[in-house]
């Protein structure tokens, strides 16, 4: 039992003798402090960035999945600039008859009616009339007419978006129109992926509310991560629109960050809220000490993990692609944003709300008590067989990544698209009618005076069904353009092939491009930077974890188990995707590959929450290590005062990431199985195993002790008063800090340095003296 003394003459009253907050501590007694202005702050942010919200879905970009500097981009810019527009992101309206020649009768007044509305908009270039022999079918049943870009790629895409409606309205009976083309597959794949959004959020707040009020026991308490992670979203929402005024910034960087938004601002939030709740009611703290104790343990914790976050994120940066830079800094702006609501207006909040955070609490709750009987049971049961538990997590683990020896990557096809989408149905319409590899057609623009040559090698290429006369240029460029058709499907392997052997046969000046052409030379730049953006990725967060832990042999064991999970994630992503285990249920078509962009992407997203559980479970182990040096009490205290905060985390993060799972296009359903696979992995054993196997070492001390982590782990500077010379209770017991000797067993010891969670509420019978050398 714990005592209390009066604070002495001049003391403050909202603390305990001895107490002094650290950095984050003093910045939490700050907002309190200054809550009209901490308020105002927050209320300008959101109501001012807010305003600019509901627009991200219209003004943020479509498309940017090239690779600048390629040869492909630069045959784009030169076909838009001296063609006419006839660039691959141009528009192909495609007119289908059902009942005889589709240029006669009234298939002749719907091409007419789809080339006036086309000419009548400003944004497209020339409209090319079908043309016998290239663009009209040999049965005369399809004809295809050209939009010509006149506009960037981001614009094309919106131009589609506003006219393939009003286009596919033209269609009367037996004549069907479908606009295709890169710029409608990009406008029709955001507006499903949009839908899916749309339903995964309607489907995941309420399963997300329900295990919040589980893991806080009250209604109030459960209620704050969600109004956390809400700002966090409005304001990097209004963000990316204001930045978009500046650079092009891709719509994926909102639909990722509202994601990463939700689940990080959910786990910080549970983090600070359970922390607050232990110092506030289970200790007795005043309010404000208890702020400072959480911002200094919990926060500390909170700011390493988001700086992970971040760390891993800006990797992706390597990546020379405007579609992958802006969705990496997309998902920075709303980890920032969530970051700093999390250690400036929660801390707030829960100030303010104090006792009325356990309103409309469950009637089984007890408010102030932090530690698992249950997870102390399974720590205990970790430490009794060390081997045998973490032999059987690492075999369950390597067997979930031995799948990614044989994962193979290729850019998406237009599988990724409905059936009913018009750009899936003009696609097929163009295959059937002008054949396999119509819809991939190259685009070859170069001097025109190596075009003979040029169509000499396009004619005895085997993998070139055949190819256009050369089109000179509408100015004085002195270019020509040859259209050719290959033999096989845009997303055929062996299309790769075609290209690379065009490369190396035409003449020097010809530039080989195309939409497909693009998607093959953003793959190469993937497959090149993937082990760069791996590397960088695991080299920052073992420095991370070196700079905030300062144990080598931990840290390192921490970056690896985050790795196994990660690839643990990736077996399974390829066993889903690529050979089609469990499709039927996810109600997708298996494309046989896993999209190119997945794996620099997802690594440095996945590790980044990989890394973020380990982050707060290692963190809580070296706590306790500290404060009792004994190794057993750093493992079985972590869990037992960690394992449930982040087991509830990670089940938010299942629930949430499984919802995405389960709706939508392909791509958000392979990220977010991804994600929830990692969380599943991740919590089922890599942390766990990760921290016993740091808190064992073979030898052991006098007395049965095993020096575990002080053969690795360098204890951190605390700011505590002298520690006692004779041996004392450990320090991890009910409300009380080890400190200064007295008589009347006065608390004078700040709080613990680096641990998310508190130390409350330990069993009398788990008392045990920490040798004077060790404290």
């Amino acid at each position: 039992m714990s005592t209390t003394t009066a604070p002495s003459k001049g003391a403050s009253p909202d603390f305990t003798p001895g107490f002094r907050p650290g950095p984050l501590g003093r910045l939490g007694l700050w907002v309190t402090n200054h809550a009209k202005l901490v308020t105002g702050v927050w209320l300008l942010l959101i109501v001012g960035l807010g305003a600019f919200a509901p627009q991200v879905e219209h003004n943020l970009s479509g498309a940017g999945w090239q690779a600048d500097g390629s040869e492909s981009v630069a045959a784009r810019e030169l076909a838009q600039k001296s063609f006419g527009g006839n660039a691959s992101s141009a528009i192909q309206v495609v007119v289908h008859s059902t009942d005889g020649p589709v240029t006669e009768g009234p298939g002749a007044e719907v091409l007419a009616q789809v080339t006036r509305m086309l000419e009548a908009e400003p944004r497209i270039a020339e409209v090319i009339a079908p043309m016998p022999g290239a663009t009209i079918s040999q049965d005369g049943s399809t004809a295809i007419i050209l939009a010509g870009a006149g506009a960037d790629t981001n614009e094309m895409v919106r131009v589609a978006t506003d006219l393939k409606g009003d286009l596919q309205d033209l269609s009367v009976e037996g004549i069907q129109v479908n606009p295709t083309g890169s710029s409608l597959l990009w406008s029709d794949f955001n507006e499903a992926n949009l839908e899916a959004m749309l339903k995964s959020e309607m489907l995941s707040w309420p399963v997300t509310m329900a295990i919040l009020v589980l893991a806080f026991g009250a209604l109030v308490a459960a209620g704050l991560p969600l109004i956390l992670t809400l700002a966090g979203l409005v304001a990097s929402a209004g963000s990316l629109v204001l930045i978009n005024e500046l650079v092009p910034v891709s719509i994926w960087a909102m639909n990722f960050a509202m994601m990463f938004a939700l689940a990080l601002g959910i786990d910080y939030a549970l983090f600070l809220v359970v922390r607050y709740r232990a110092s506030r009611m289970g200790s007795g703290n005043s309010a404000k000490q208890a702020i400072a104790e959480t911002m200094d343990t919990a926060g500390k914790a909170v700011l390493l993990s988001g700086a992970t976050v971040l760390i891993s994120l800006s990797a992706v940066m390597l990546v020379p692609s405007p579609s992958f830079r802006s969705m990496a800094g997309g998902i920075m702006l709303s980890v920032v944003f969530v970051l700093a609501a999390t250690l400036t207006l929660l801390p707030l909040v829960l100030f303010k709300l104090d006792h009325k955070i356990n309103k409309l609490s469950l009637p089984w709750v007890k408010t102030g008590e932090h530690r698992s009987p249950k997870f102390a049971a399974w720590g205990e049961r970790l430490w009794k067989r060390p081997v045998v538990w973490g032999l059987g997590a690492l075999i369950v683990l390597l067997a979930l990544a031995a799948p990614v020896i044989g994962l193979k990557t290729a850019m998406p096809s237009i599988k990724v698209l409905p059936e009913d989408a018009s750009a899936r149905i003009g696609y097929d319409l163009v295959q059937e009618s002008f054949g396999e590899g119509a819809p991939g057609t190259l685009q070859i623009v170069m001097k025109a005076s190596d075009a003979e040559a040029a169509s000499t090698v396009l004619s005895s290429d085997s993998g070139i069904a055949g190819a256009m006369p050369a089109m000179p240029a509408a100015d004085d460029s002195g270019l020509v353009l040859i259209q050719a058709v290959p033999t096989v499907d845009p997303s055929d392997p062996a299309l790769g092939d075609t290209v690379d052997r065009l490369r190396a046969d035409l003449p020097p000046s010809a530039l080989v491009g195309g939409a497909a052409v693009e998607n093959l030379d953003l793959k190469a730049q993937l497959d090149e930077s993937t082990p760069l953006v791996i590397g960088v990725v695991l080299v920052l967060g073992f420095l991370l974890l070196l700079v905030a832990l300062q144990a080598p042999l931990i840290s390192l064991l921490g970056t690896l188990a985050s790795l196994l999970s990660t690839a643990a994630a990736f077996g399974v992503a390829r066993l889903i995707f690529q050979e089609g285990i469990g499709a039927d249920f996810f109600g997708f078509e298996s494309q046989g590959f896993l999209d190119a962009w997945a794996p620099v992407f997802f690594f440095a997203m996945i590790f980044a929450i990989a890394m973020d559980y380990t982050v707060f479970l290692l963190a809580s182990a070296k706590e306790h290590y500290e404060h009792s040096g004994d190794p057993k009490d750093a493992m079985v205290g972590s869990l037992a005062h960690s394992g449930r905060v982040i087991f509830a985390a990670g089940a938010v993060m299942v629930a949430v990431f499984f919802t995405f799972a389960l709706s939508g296009p392909l791509p958000p359903r392979r990220w977010a199985s991804c994600w929830a696979s990692l969380c599943c992995s991740t919590r089922s054993s890599c942390g766990s195993c990760c921290c016993r196997s740091c808190c064992v070492s073979p030898a052991r001390r006098p007395g049965g002790r095993r020096p575990g982590c002080a053969a690795c782990c360098r204890p951190s500077r605390s700011r505590t008063a002298e520690r006692p010379s004779t041996a004392t209770a450990c320090p991890l017991r009910r409300g009380t800090w080890s400190g200064r000797a007295t008589p009347t067993g006065v608390r004078t010891t700040p709080p613990l340095p680096a641990s998310p969670l508190p130390h409350h509420h330990l069993e009398p019978k788990e008392l045990h003296h920490v040798p004077s050398s060790h404290l």
